[in-house]
């Protein structure tokens, strides 16, 4: 029987089905492992099924023992991970794919209205019981018709895209390459990032992290946008700059922010904090019930594949 380390704590349901396959050490007190001691644990393991909330950089990785042959990471993303290291070491490096495209896009969307119809402010002057009607208050910013520019058309960014069409939004969008007519569904493609932005009376960040798009939103492309754009990131905290985009808060460049993801997490840049306009939530994305024993199912059928034939669809390195 094949063993493996558990890094973070899963659904019941999947930690039931991982015992059935395997010697599995699992994580029941949901512990966040130091690298000292994810190396020490999968000593003997032949697989690890990883979160993003691991850090497997080069050193983590050339420590792994060798018996270790694969990195089922529990998420869509992998830059936690040193894809290089691990192909270095012959280690394959699987992730989980489209199963979290829709719960992602539904908080893709409460970002947009949080951040449109100031729902932060409405929420504290509702539990303060501190506020009073008239024609002027808490107005926000409407939807419809507003222009929402997409950064990455991948399938959240897709998903995003068809909802906020039905709600009136006109969908402009930036892409590595132009999407077939059938599957822009009437949205406009732009070249370059600064031709998006330029359109974007909300930008939605939907592409993944890498090497080209850390700190893609900085200074400089910040000042691409309309004085008073909104700016949602529901992708990963390294695509933007904190410090720019408090920056662009604090100078009302950018009108409100939307964030389920921030650079440091948990630790929010406490700059944000200053701002009534900031939305934040803490990494919501895939927190559904349904999606996220998806998730840890599709890390499992990774495993069972590379462990049967030594493949996976999903693999990334």
């Amino acid at each position: 029987m094949k063993k493996i380390l558990v890094t973070r704590k899963l659904l019941q349901l999947n930690e039931d089905r991982l015992k059935s396959l395997y010697d599995a050490k699992l994580n029941s007190n949901d512990e966040l492992y130091s690298q000292k001691k994810l190396i020490e644990l999968s000593e003997g393991c032949d697989g690890i099924l990883s979160s993003l909330t691991d850090k497997l950089d080069e050193d983590t990785i050339n420590q792994l023992p060798k018996s270790v042959k694969i990195l089922s990471n529990f998420a869509v993303g992998f830059g936690n991970i040193n894809i290089e290291a691990a192909k270095k070491r012959n280690i394959i490096v699987t992730n989980t794919p489209e199963v979290l495209t829709d719960a992602t896009a539904e908080i893709g969307i409460l970002l947009i209205l949080g951040a449109c119809r100031r729902a932060t402010e409405g929420i504290e002057a509702a539990k303060t019981s501190n506020w009073k009607w008239s024609a002027d208050y808490l107005i926000g910013k409407q939807l419809t018709g507003t222009r929402l520019g997409i950064l990455g058309m991948g399938r959240i960014g897709k998903k995003i895209a068809k909802i906020a069409k039905s709600l009136g939004m006109v969908i402009h969008y930036h892409n590595r390459s132009k999407l077939s007519s059938d599957k822009e569904e009437g949205a406009t493609y732009h070249k370059d990032l600064k031709s998006l932005m330029s359109v974007s009376d909300v930008l939605s960040v939907c592409c993944p992290a890498s090497k080209e798009t850390i700190n893609l939103i900085n200074k400089e492309t910040l000042e691409y946008l309309p004085k008073g754009s909104i700016v949602t990131n529901v992708a990963r905290g390294d695509i933007v700059d904190d410090e720019a985009l408090i920056d662009a808060l604090d100078r009302r460049k950018v009108y409100a922010v939307g964030l389920d993801v921030y650079k440091g997490e948990p630790n929010l840049n406490p700059g944000y904090l200053k701002h009534k306009s900031a939305f934040i939530l803490p990494h919501l994305g895939s927190a559904t019930k349904e999606t996220r024993l998806a998730m840890a199912n599709l890390a499992i059928d990774n495993l069972e594949e590379f462990f049967k034939s030594g493949k996976s669809k999903n693999k990334v390195n």
